[in-house]
């Protein structure tokens, strides 16, 4: 199944996994471990395993969902698809094969965009070769501050045709990060409960950042007490840059390779 998502960059969800753990500061405030316990307390099949408690939470235990890796076959129209907005695919209790699955259903659907997120770039790189990378696949890391910005370098190893990042929630100054490499970059501020401030020159140093490298550059929210309680504009404009589309090519039309 696919759930239409209120995120600006993207247009559906798919979660072949859900469940996670905390491993930085950009996790502390993690909307998607406030929602899994909310839905365990529904009753949702899919969040009735609990994490560790130190890292994770209730529902929010890493879970194999094999029963909707087929879902994206099913649909007919293109759509723009962030995969496992509620896990981390590169996850270590993520078994290499599954992710080796949730890709041959990415190569075998060229009509979507697939969005792939994730805070384990070490993992992400190591296992790369593993993994088909067809044109479709857009794989991206979070750097919320400078501490985990060796992430970027672990992306710039994937043959990805579209590389990310996502500064969301943007938690210091990534003023003068390496770009090489990377097509497209999502900074936001962090929004709920507790939401820590977003200063505006950190946004305004990776967007003028963007503009001289030739990065596409989105900007997703200022934050707050609600995700749209400080708006999105920056300097009087929206910033929605995306990479381009590319055509969907049929499995049977691509080239051979040697």
């Amino acid at each position: 199944m696919a759930d239409r998502s209120r995120i600006e960059w993207t247009e559906v969800t798919w979660n072949p996994t859900t469940g996670c753990d905390r491993v930085s500061a950009g996790c502390d405030n993690c909307y998607a471990l406030t929602l899994a316990k909310r839905l365990k307390a529904m009753g949702a099949a899919k969040y009735q395993r609990d994490g560790d408690p130190r890292t994770s939470g209730p529902g929010f235990g890493v879970t194999l969902h094999e029963d909707t890796l087929a879902a994206p076959l099913r649909w007919r129209e293109p759509r723009i698809v962030f995969v496992n907005s509620m896990s981390d695919l590169f996850h270590a209790r993520v078994p290499v094969g599954f992710v080796r699955q949730v890709f041959d259903v990415m190569a075998a659907t060229p009509q979507h965009t697939y969005q792939v997120l994730t805070k384990r770039a070490t993992r992400l790189a190591r296992i790369a070769d593993q993994l088909p990378w067809p044109d479709n696949v857009w794989m991206g890391v979070s750097v919320e501050n400078r501490e985990v910005a060796a992430r970027v370098d672990a992306l710039r190893q994937v043959p990805a045709a579209v590389r990310f990042i996502s500064a969301e929630p943007l938690l210091g100054s990534l003023s003068g990060i390496d770009l090489a490499g990377i097509h497209w970059l999502i900074a936001g501020g962090e929004s709920g409960a507790g939401a820590r401030p977003i200063d505006p020159r950190w946004v305004c140093e990776l967007r003028d950042q963007c503009l001289r490298d030739g990065v596409d550059f989105f900007f997703k929210q200022w934050g707050g007490r609600t995700p749209k309680a400080g708006g999105r504009l920056l300097d009087g404009r929206t910033w929605d840059e995306m990479p381009v589309r590319r055509p969907a090519v049929s499995r049977s039309a691509r080239p051979m390779t040697a």
